[in-house]
């Protein structure tokens, strides 16, 4: 396990590994963060499936993996991580924001997801995510580069300049073909709204199901200009 600490030197060892695993397997990826980071890597899961968080428990068993529970998410989504928690060799962080939708309510106004809701995503899941990751180096995410233009360009391991972290993207190469058929040969567990005709599961009140022809991503925050929570840019 590296013994890394400076910022300078993390970036440059993000970076680096970047560049020499971007035609490595999703596994090699995980061992390679596992090795390099040890308990201080982490996995982050929306809990749209659980195909990293599979993945990494092959390598990690017994690894972190983190779910921000928003106060807003599907009864399928909850249902979904705590699935996982039962069955899975795997640690199951759940992070909560500081106030809950009525206290976010009677402070900002209902229904700010509506009004703002970028600031509705920094107060519920940016900030929890920055806090919850402070015991961390780096961390996994399900990022691929198929699911929008404004991932085409997801490093397989980058950097996390906002929050001063390696950030690792295993299966950023994969398409969605790879993954309902990594799902379908490790019998993964995935959200149930998959199925019932939602490509990208967030919260409840900000998703709808796709039509055909649609990006993954355009069930998201539909009618708006808004694409991404904030989480990953």
């Amino acid at each position: 396990m590296t013994t890394l600490t400076e910022t300078g030197d993390l970036k440059d060892l993000a970076e680096q590994a970047g560049r020499d695993l971007e035609d490595a397997s999703a596994l090699e990826i995980l061992t390679w963060a596992k090795d390099t980071f040890g308990t201080r890597f982490c996995v982050t899961s929306s809990m749209e499936d659980a195909v990293v968080a599979h993945l990494a428990s092959r390598v990690a068993p017994g690894v972190d993996v983190v779910f921000l529970d928003t106060g807003y998410h599907f009864p399928e989504t909850i249902g979904t991580r705590d699935a996982v928690d039962a069955v899975m060799d795997v640690n199951v962080i759940t992070l909560t924001p500081r106030q809950s939708v009525a206290e976010q309510d009677a402070e900002y106004g209902p229904r700010l997801h509506d009004r703002d809701p970028d600031l509705c995503c920094a107060l519920r899941k940016v900030k929890p995510l920055e806090e919850g990751l402070t015991g961390y180096t780096a961390w996994a995410t399900g990022l691929r580069r198929d699911e929008s233009p404004t991932r085409a360009n997801t490093p397989v391991v980058g950097w996390d300049q906002r929050r001063g972290k390696v950030k690792i993207s295993p299966i950023a190469r994969w398409t969605q073909d790879d993954v309902e058929r990594y799902v379908s040969e490790h019998g993964v567990l995935i959200n149930p709204l998959l199925t019932d005709g939602y490509a990208s599961v967030g919260c409840a009140p900000c998703t709808r199901r796709v039509l055909e022809g649609e990006d993954a991503r355009a069930g998201r925050w539909a009618g708006s200009n808004k694409s991404e929570c904030g989480l990953h840019g």
